[in-house]
This record gives C-alpha cells, sequence and structure tokens, in this order.
C-alpha cells in the first residue's frame, strides 16, 4: 500500500480537525499526524508544533482541490484561515479562547471520540467531572454571598436546583451549546443535539475548559453572567428556581378530563459512583418520553417536560 501524501499542514490543532471534517464530507478518508503524540488535553499549538493531514496519493488533487475551495483569497493575496466552527459560540458566551482545543475537547461527545480510528481524540467527560466541581463551589459561594440571611436547608435546596441537569440543560439551549456538540454518528441519529443529560455535560464541560484557559477568576464571571437571572427569580421565589413539569404535566393532562401521569424507572447506566436513572413518563398507559438525569427526581422532571413539548405539539 502506497504511503499517504501530506496536503495539508498548520499549527493549529482545531484547523486540522475541521479540515478533516471537510475532506470526510466529501468522501475522502485522511490522517492526522504530528511530532508530539496528542496528551489528554488537546494540546495548544501556538505555531510550535506542526499538524499535517495525509490521504490515499490517487486522492491527494481531490483533496487539495476541495481544501481550496474553502479558502478565501483576499486583494493582497493573502489567504485566511478555514471557517472557526467555534466563534458563533465564543461571542455567545462573551469569552474568547487562547487555547481553541480546550473549547473542542470541551464539544466532544464519547460517541465523537469512540468513531474516531486515529486514538487523536479525546471525549468530553474528565471535563464535565471538573467543570461540576467548579460550578458548584462558584454557585454555593454566590449563594453565601447574595443571600447571608438563609439558612443551609435553603442554600442546599437552592444550589440544587441551580445545578440540575434540567437547569444546565436549558442553560446550554439558550447558548445554542447542541449546534456545536461534536457527536458520532449514532448520536447524531437519535437526536443528541436535543437530549438534556448530553447538553448539560458539555455545559459543565465548557465550564471547566474556561477554568483551565483563563483561571478560576474568568470561570466564576462567565457562571456569574449565566445565573444572574436564576439567582433573581430564587430571589424574588424564595428559593424556587425552574419551573416543575411534572405539576405542569398534571395539570394539563386534568384539564383535558386525562388520568394523572406516572413514571417508570426503565434502567440505570454507569457505575454506582455515577450512576445515571433512565424514566418513562407515562401518559394513559403508554410511554410518551423519557430521559436521563443523575436522580430519579431529576430525570422525572425532564421526562415530564418531554411529554409536555409533545402534548402541546400534538395539539
Amino acid at each position: 500500500m502506497p504511503d499517504p501524501v501530506v496536503i495539508f499542514r498548520t499549527h493549529s490543532d482545531i484547523e486540522a480537525r475541521i479540515v478533516r471534517g471537510l475532506l470526510e464530507a466529501h468522501g475522502l478518508l485522511s490522517v492526522i499526524s504530528s511530532d508530539v503524540p496528542h496528551a489528554i488535553f488537546p494540546l495548544s499549538m501556538d505555531g510550535l508544533i506542526e499538524v499535517r493531514i495525509a490521504v490515499h496519493p490517487e486522492e491527494a488533487d481531490e483533496a487539495q482541490r476541495i481544501i481550496d475551495a474553502h479558502r478565501t483569497e483576499l486583494k493582497n493575496g493573502q489567504v485566511v484561515r478555514l471557517r472557526d466552527e467555534f466563534e458563533a459560540l465564543q461571542q455567545a458566551i462573551n469569552y474568547r479562547f487562547r487555547d481553541r482545543g480546550l473549547l473542542e475537547h470541551a464539544m466532544t461527545h464519547t460517541s465523537r471520540a469512540n468513531e474516531d480510528i486515529s486514538g487523536g481524540v479525546v471525549d468530553n467527560e474528565s471535563l464535565e467531572f471538573l467543570g461540576d466541581a467548579v460550578l458548584g463551589f462558584v454557585v454555593a459561594d454566590l449563594l453565601f454571598r447574595e443571600f447571608p440571611s438563609w439558612n443551609e436547608g435553603q442554600k442546599s435546596k437552592t444550589k440544587a436546583s441551580l445545578v440540575s441537569t434540567a437547569t444546565l440543560a436549558r442553560q446550554a439551549e439558550r447558548l445554542n451549546i447542541g449546534e456545536h456538540m461534536l457527536l458520532g454518528r449514532g448520536e447524531e441519529k437519535t437526536g443528541g443535539r436535543r437530549k438534556s443529560a448530553l447538553l448539560a455535560d458539555s455545559y459543565e464541560a465548557l465550564i471547566a475548559a474556561i477554568y483551565l484557559d483563563g483561571g478560576v477568576e474568568h470561570a466564576r464571571a462567565f457562571i456569574a453572567r449565566e445565573f444572574a437571572a436564576l439567582l433573581a427569580e430564587a430571589r424574588d421565589s424564595g428559593g424556587t428556581v425552574g419551573q416543575d413539569y411534572k405539576s405542569a404535566l398534571q395539570e394539563l393532562l386534568q384539564s383535558r378530563g386525562q388520568t394523572p401521569p406516572d413514571y417508570r424507572l426503565a434502567g440505570t447506566i454507569g457505575p454506582d459512583h455515577d450512576k445515571k436513572f433512565h424514566v418513562e413518563a407515562i401518559v394513559a398507559g403508554e410511554p410518551i418520553a423519557e430521559a436521563i438525569g443523575p436522580s430519579k427526581k431529576e430525570a422525572e422532571q425532564e421526562a415530564a417536560r418531554s411529554a409536555l413539548e409533545k402534548l402541546r405539539t400534538e395539539n
């Protein structure tokens, strides 16, 4: 078998991924290589490390044509880099990464990493773990400072609501994070961009990426901006944040003369220390929605939310 031909060189890991995705979209297989193996976190190239993309010799001319067709040449002869697929997200979060590879890492789901034959793509699970800790600490600090007269029980209840899967998924939706998640083909086909658990996980991974890239102050500033409205809501309601979807679903069904919904535990996912609960919402004896959450209560709320959306769409 002939040796692959290098058709693209860059000092940006994320640009290399964009080019590779472009070639794959046109049915061309490619291989990414560099002089330094990938670590747990994507390397920050910063002009120091060259990344190369190679293809089969018979496809080299076609690959070069595709790449050239997606460049823009300015009047002075300069060639603009391929589009940064995360530019819109950076604008939405009001934070610009020094190491954009961290942002790419935060958006990479396990399904995408598992499909990468090069072994150079790492999923965002470790970032999710770190982001959960950073978020919990900052939210606790904000509650401590914002509500000094609240007792421990009030603060704990509000914190649990603020960092719940349902709340984080809504925060992620507001930033259109689903559009930027890097998913495998299977997860893409099953609607992964709309799954609450995936959105919440990516949101936590994003927080970790900001923390690693800019430090705790930038992470705290991002969380404070993001949760300002929710903290105001908690202040006005005495600690309640977000809608009770289970109650809303029950009220909707009762208004239609139907019996209240039931919730069935369909199974659990993951090890005991990180268990997720798969719950189905049952209406008139039939499962009409499902959700996965870190607790049965949160999973039931998400299943109720999905059921509400479905019933309201149908009528």
